[in-house]
């Protein structure tokens, strides 16, 4: 049975519980976590390193938590930034231009063992990694996500009318890719 938000959030703050708690938090929400963190930074390795960062914050945060939004949109905005935070620091490591860390990972997505440029989920990927970071970061949470808008618009701290013409953007980029490739 899994303990509602509200619960879990209410336990955390109990001394000799609070371990437990977050416990039952990092597994309610890991993986949903880690796929987003994934589409974005690619890697397992890197997704897996960003996704324990985020959640060494939560457990830092997590006492001073207002609940002004849900507990997975706090969580996901977390995520997301560190996920930014991630992509920006590669761009200074590797001290070249931002393309070149998209085609980094577009590298990665052809290095995968199941790779077949031919099929479409792969072109997809593929598509997807051109897109500018924003763009890319609102179609995927509209896409495989399937986030609404309205709880985008609190992770992202972007207006409602703002996503939907990015993800429009993304999907029309998306859509000559695949049918130029």
């Amino acid at each position: 049975m899994q303990v509602d938000d509200k619960e879990l959030l209410y336990q955390f703050k109990q001394p000799e519980i609070k371990e437990r708690a977050f416990t039952a938090i990092v597994k309610k929400y890991q993986e949903k976590l880690y796929w987003h963190i994934r589409r974005m930074v690619i890697d397992h390795d890197d997704a897996n390193d960003v996704l324990q960062n985020m959640f060494v914050k939560v457990w830092n945060a997590l006492e001073n938590f207002r609940e002004d939004s849900q507990l997975y949109t706090w969580l996901y905005r977390i995520a997301t930034n560190e996920c930014l935070t991630f992509l920006e620091q590669q761009k200074r490591k590797s001290t070249v231009s931002f393309n070149d860390v998209e085609t980094g990972l577009s590298n990665k997505i052809k290095a995968d063992q199941g790779f077949d440029a031919n099929k479409l989920e792969w072109k997809l990927q593929l598509a997807i990694q051109q897109l500018p970071e924003k763009q890319r970061l609102v179609f995927n949470l509209r896409y495989y996500d399937e986030m609404p808008y309205e709880e985008m618009s609190r992770i992202l701290e972007t207006s409602e009318g703002a996503l939907k013409a990015s993800y429009h953007h993304a999907a029309k980029k998306i859509e000559e890719f695949i049918l130029n490739h």
